[in-house]
């Protein structure tokens, strides 16, 4: 997907589905960073529930071109807030901020990452006490407060700074048996490889499961844990750090080598800053939270006796409810954007809550995607199942009614002017026949989601920051997917 030509003028500052994100140097620059950090954090100290006394704000960052220095930044505008920030020693996942903000009974944090958009991007995200992204109430606050012009003067000074690896990793390791995990691996003879696309996720996974055996009683490490793609490169390979099969073709030929050399590997990729997960099979199939996210279900239902309810996005595969009412689970559909899964795990009893787009939270954990987590609970599924990823999922499929195909397409409008013509015509009239199927439901809780039969519907969804149509298909076969997906760009390119 080529990126956007570069915009002259800075757009206006308006949050997102999580956080605020733009060109840097030209969106985002110091002078408008300042003031957005010193209105979020006075909002965060605002918004703090009572007997919550701390005046700390934990600030971190990801890899990318100039953010550990937007990071120190902030940090001044935090102290001309009169709060205290406290600034990550290493660039770190943002679920490690989420951790961190929990584990020192902080306000929030502040986190200076894109996430996976294309490299020339950068933001803010805002994540609140609970260890979560904000609510859009919050972030409406934030906008109003800036539109409302106060001053804050930053204050320069020296800023204490932490290990924010060491205290998350503690706490993985006590929700997952790592040492279990190893052994387990060991006795498939399975090989992990991991790809964390130069962000800011290189290296927890090989420090969580890539340590020798601790005791003589388990069993020789004839597993090993590799990652590729892990140093530093703010430019990410060329490509935006998400986790999207066209970008992977070397941990998928990767992949491949080792199962050809008799060692079956499961591929693991991780987006920019950590929060996004994907896999790729021991035959080299890319598989999305469409797949994974049923294999969780199933995986911490029945085997780990775990309670709760499921929630999906109304972009999330049909399998994910299939298995979850199969399993006798409640199913909470939900619009695009992790926040409204958050506010689900914050009000609820929910097992699990994830996205088609990578975001997976668990509720035995934080309200918030983590994708280091999810990444020792699908190894353990694995282990647990006692077979490679492909042939488990490939099982799972069968019981619920054999294989389906999913795609997404992100369609890159002319302007937002396009955009908004397209909007409107969606609003006015949704297609009543598409790629030769009538639509039988439409669905508004997010976009426009049409219903083409049993597991079969395309969605039309826009970007919250940018003039990008999202087009999502499931389908009962890879051919009759790439026909809907094809109509719908057509559709789309007419406006």
């Amino acid at each position: 997907m080529a990126s956007a030509p570069l915009p002259l003028e800075p757009s206006p500052i308006r949050f997102g589905t999580d956080g605020w994100r733009g060109i840097l140097g030209v969106d985002i620059t110091v002078e408008r960073l300042l003031p957005v950090a010193a209105a979020a954090a006075r909002e965060l100290e605002h918004s703090a529930p009572p007997g919550l006394n701390s005046r700390e704000v934990v600030i971190g960052y990801d890899r990318r071109f100039l953010a550990p220095e937007l990071a120190e930044a902030i940090a001044a505008a935090v102290r001309g807030a009169d709060l205290e920030p406290l600034l990550t020693d290493t660039p770190v996942p943002t679920p490690a901020c989420s951790w961190a903000v929990v584990e020192r009974g902080a306000l929030g944090a502040l986190v200076i990452t894109a996430s996976h958009n294309p490299p020339e991007w950068l933001g803010l995200k805002i994540k609140g006490h609970f260890g979560g992204s904000v609510e859009g109430d919050f972030t409406a606050r934030v906008e109003k407060r800036l539109e409302a012009g106060g001053i804050t003067v930053p204050i320069s000074g020296d800023t204490p700074r932490f290990d924010g690896w060491a205290g998350y990793l503690a706490g993985l390791r006590k929700l997952v048996d790592t040492s279990a995990l190893r052994q387990g691996l060991a006795r498939l003879g399975m090989a992990v490889i991991v790809d964390p696309m130069h962000g800011s996720a290189a290296g927890g996974l090989p420090a969580l499961l890539g340590h020798p055996p601790a005791a003589a009683s388990e069993v020789p490490g004839t597993s090993d844990i590799q990652e590729i793609r892990s140093n530093r490169d703010p430019l990410f390979g060329g490509h935006p750090p998400e986790p999207l099969e066209p970008y992977l073709g070397e941990l998928i030929a990767a992949v491949r080598a080792s199962t050809a050399a008799g060692r079956p590997a499961l591929g693991i990729v991780f987006d920019g800053d950590g929060d996004r997960i994907a896999a790729i099979d021991e035959q080299g199939r890319y598989c999305s939270t469409q797949l994974l996210m049923p294999l969780l279900i199933d995986h911490l239902a029945r085997a780990r006796g775990l309670p709760g309810a499921v929630v999906k996005t109304v972009s999330g595969s049909d399998l994910m409810q299939q298995v979850a009412e199969g399993l006798g689970r409640r199913v909470i559909e939900k619009p695009v954007g992790f926040k409204y899964i958050a506010a689900e795990m914050l009000s609820g009893d929910v097992l699990i809550g994830g996205e088609e787009s990578g975001g997976v939270g668990l509720g035995m954990h934080l309200p918030e995607r983590d994708a280091l987590f999810v990444a020792l609970l699908v190894v353990e599924a694995v282990v647990e199942g006692g077979l490679p990823l492909g042939e488990r999922l490939d099982q799972l499929r069968e019981a619920h009614g054999g294989a389906g195909t999913y795609d997404r397409l992100d369609l890159r409008l002319r302007d937002m002017a396009t955009r908004q013509r397209l909007e409107r015509q969606l609003a006015d009239a949704a297609p009543t026949d598409v790629a030769g199927a009538p639509v039988l439901e439409v669905i508004r809780t997010d976009g426009v989601k049409l219903r083409l039969g049993a597991s079969h519907w395309l969605m039309l969804r826009f970007s919250g920051t940018e003039p990008l149509l999202r087009l999502y298909c499931e389908g009962p076969s890879p051919e009759r997917v790439a026909a809907v997906l094809a109509w719908a760009q057509q559709y789309a390119e007419a406006a």
